[in-house]
């Protein structure tokens, strides 16, 4: 069942994504060689606690160990952090980040460069950036669901990048993942009607290569099956009548740096 948000709950969710950004802009400046996945997991929890009645969405949710999904490279979402993970120069990581405050959740992510990248890694993640910008634009009342996926699509796949079927970004707010599902891909005039009031996470996530993926052993960690590089960038957002609503702030954190 959909559950739309009053106003005073788009409040706090956005209360709840003004921390999800603080996280986001933090890591994105302490993300460089030498800095383990486990240090920013371990910023990114004091960060979070230090808010009164704020917690890490994420930690514990169906078992998952930390407060932020790492994902370095060929890894798609949900890497586990690790203080035996350190970063390289040239890596990508994507960093996704929920945060539970008063009872209602945000949630949001972005693709840090570590040091120089290629060229060829930035210019993906640009893509999947300004595919999530397409997508927030897309996210207006009376439009459908379909409308704003298929203009998720037609960007990434028009770049010569795949979009993943599998795994789609969803409703948020009272819970950390709600319904409607909210695919990357879709057809104009399809899917559920926005309205004001609906909240959703809309997440990009964009390979290099081809669009297959596998999960690896510790059914946590999804990769790209060809071992191409993966971008994600997400946003919580609201429908309102004026329009959409970001609702996890600062996306400017991905400065180009190229080799």
């Amino acid at each position: 069942m959909i559950r739309l948000k009053s106003v005073m709950q788009i409040e706090g969710i956005a209360a709840a994504g003004s921390i999800v950004a603080e996280v986001l802009e933090m890591v994105s400046e302490a993300a460089s060689p030498g800095v383990s996945t486990g240090d920013l997991d371990e910023m990114a929890e004091g960060l979070i606690r230090g808010h009164l009645g704020a917690t890490p969405a994420f930690k514990g949710l169906y078992g998952f160990p930390g407060t932020l999904c790492t994902s370095v490279n060929d890894e798609i979402v949900h890497g586990i952090p690790s203080f035996d993970r350190e970063l390289m120069t040239g890596d990508i990581v994507s960093v996704d980040c929920g945060v539970q405050l008063d009872g209602l959740f945000a949630d949001a992510a972005v693709t840090i460069p570590v040091g120089k990248i290629t060229q060829n890694a930035q210019r993906l993640l640009d893509i999947t950036k300004s595919s999530l910008d397409i997508g927030v634009a897309a996210a207006r009342s009376g439009s459908q669901l379909g409308d704003l996926g298929f203009a998720i699509q037609t960007h990434i796949e028009s770049a010569g990048y795949s979009v993943i079927r599998e795994l789609v970004g969803h409703g948020v707010g009272e819970g950390v993942h709600e319904e409607p599902q909210v695919p990357n891909f879709g057809t104009p005039g399809y899917g559920v009607r926005m309205e004001p009031g609906l909240v959703i996470a809309i997440e990009p996530m964009v390979n290099e290569g081809g669009r297959s993926i596998r999960t690896l052993d510790d059914e946590w960690t999804v990769v790209t099956a060809d071992g191409t590089l993966s971008a994600h960038f997400e946003h919580t957002v609201a429908v309102t009548p004026e329009g959409p609503r970001v609702l996890t702030g600062v996306h400017s954190l991905t400065p180009a740096r190229e080799s």
